[in-house]
């Protein structure tokens, strides 16, 4: 078996001279040049980094192996990425990320581009930034062996395959751990390994229906509706980078630098994000109390109300805020009326207040009703929509889109990462990839082959 990375963090000056293949154990010319250049060449390791800045990503020098497609796995290995991991994302040689096909829009290819095709969809661009494309199809042995020589010198493996589906490629957590001890191996289903759901493929949209988010979302008397993006992928995938870097800790605080597996489901996340309501539930026994749209459930006036050419949500949080409220849209006899004189009145009279509130805020535009409760106090906001989002001076000012140089469509606008560090360079450093954009380069540069090797392996089908 070849030695993992953990052998060099524990005994760096101590380079192996060969690298044995885990199914042949055959040495391989290409491998020996890479285990002899692994302690010494941080370059071959990460391509130069598009910044002037001397700070680091808090990941910077950690390998992540992006075996995910869609959004949850994606989104999660976009994060990683972004703190400044290195991912390789391994794609389908032909069809690449399902997403990839997932238009229109798609970011047209410019005049020069030898690419075919109406361009590189913008649900692919949203998740796969910072990240290198490895064209690969792992059915072909020689495929499992690329990935089996690649596993040797990563910290993370990240899937979302069926529970069992990689196990006849040799990709499982039992098969990996044996080549790399100190692998951190991310497993990402809908029902997750164990239950008697763990077989189901799972999509955003029925783990919402199943596990109590739609149930709770939509109109007060209207049926069920999905959230407007599918925020159940989202909140698993920010889970599992979370993970992830927990286990990077618990490692590198292990004597034995031993890895270990993340089993996370979708519907376990979605359960966990229920929160309140949940806790709600489990506290009184009692279902819960369906949905309320933009109102909530125990405080009133605290919705979304009509304006002449839109919406404005608007929050009378306790009594105070209510009197605030009532002076700014001059009817302040209304913290006197019986009906209004606590929270508990005001939900008890819901919707004769609510009436009330929308009667006035017709009268005038949001933009009138954003000026009147500036400088206020109480919660006020547009209801926008997600051009104005990203167009809002707040999103500007905060620097909430970059601009990215993108190799076959031109400049490209995406949604930067949220947060801001003081002691570190977290950002944007390279464009999503074009399908196969970095084979050469993983193969080459990481791995040492040759030109004649890939060539071959080109000719055969297991890269492109």
């Amino acid at each position: 078996m070849a030695p993992s990375r953990a052998l060099f963090r524990r005994f760096p000056n101590k380079i192996p001279l060969v690298c044995c293949n885990s199914r042949t154990n055959s040495v391989r010319p290409w491998q020996q040049k890479r285990w002899l250049q692994a302690g010494a060449s941080q370059e071959l390791r990460n391509p130069p980094r598009k910044t002037d800045s001397d700070k680091k990503g808090p990941l910077s020098g950690i390998r992540v192996l992006d075996m995910t497609r869609v959004l949850a796995g994606p989104y999660c290995t976009q994060i990683l990425g972004d703190l400044g991991a290195e991912i390789i994302k391994i794609e389908h040689p032909t069809r690449g990320d399902d997403t990839r096909a997932w238009g229109p829009p798609f970011a047209k290819y410019n005049a020069d581009s030898d690419r075919k095709g109406p361009g590189e969809s913008a649900y692919f661009l949203g998740v796969n930034r910072n990240k290198h494309s490895l064209a690969l199809s792992f059915q072909h042995p020689h495929g499992q062996s690329i990935l089996h020589d690649l596993i040797r010198t990563s910290d993370i493996l990240v899937e979302n395959y069926i529970p069992g589906a990689l196990s006849k490629y040799k990709m499982d957590y039992d098969t990996l751990r044996t080549i790399n001890p100190s692998l951190i191996y991310a497993s990402i289903t809908g029902y997750g390994q164990t239950g008697p759901f763990s077989k189901r493929a799972g999509y955003d949209v029925m783990v919402e229906a199943e596990f109590g988010l739609m149930h709770i979302t939509g109109e007060r008397d209207g049926p069920p509706v999905k959230v407007g993006v599918a925020v159940t992928d989202l909140t698993t995938g920010l889970y599992t980078a979370s993970a992830c870097m927990a286990a990077l800790i618990q490692r590198g605080n292990d004597p034995e630098k031993k890895g270990q597996w993340l089993d996370v489901a979708l519907s376990d996340c979605q359960t966990a994000t229920l929160a309140n309501i949940a806790s709600s539930v489990l506290v009184s026994g009692k279902p819960d109390s369906g949905r309320w749209g933009t109102a909530h459930p125990s405080i009133v006036p605290y919705k979304g109300f009509e304006t002449k050419d839109g919406d404005i949500m608007l929050g009378g949080g306790n009594d105070r805020l209510f009197g605030v409220l009532c002076e700014r849209i001059e009817k302040p006899e209304w913290t006197q009326d019986g009906r209004f004189k606590t929270n508990g009145d005001r939900v008890n009279n819901r919707d004769v207040l609510e009436a009330m509130i929308t009667e006035v805020t017709k009268t005038k535009t949001t933009a009138e009703w954003l000026d009147v409760f500036e400088g206020s106090g109480m919660p006020y906001a547009a209801i926008n929509d997600v051009k104005a989002t990203l167009e809002h001076e707040h999103t500007q000012a905060r620097n909430m889109v970059t601009e990215v140089e993108h190799g076959e469509c031109g400049k490209l606008k995406v949604v930067s990462p949220p947060v801001k560090y003081s002691g570190a360079e977290v950002g944007v450093r390279s464009a999503p990839p074009v399908l196969g954009e970095h084979t050469d380069w993983v193969l080459k540069e990481v791995l040492g082959m040759q030109e004649n090797e890939i060539k071959e392996l080109k000719t055969q089908g297991v890269v492109a």
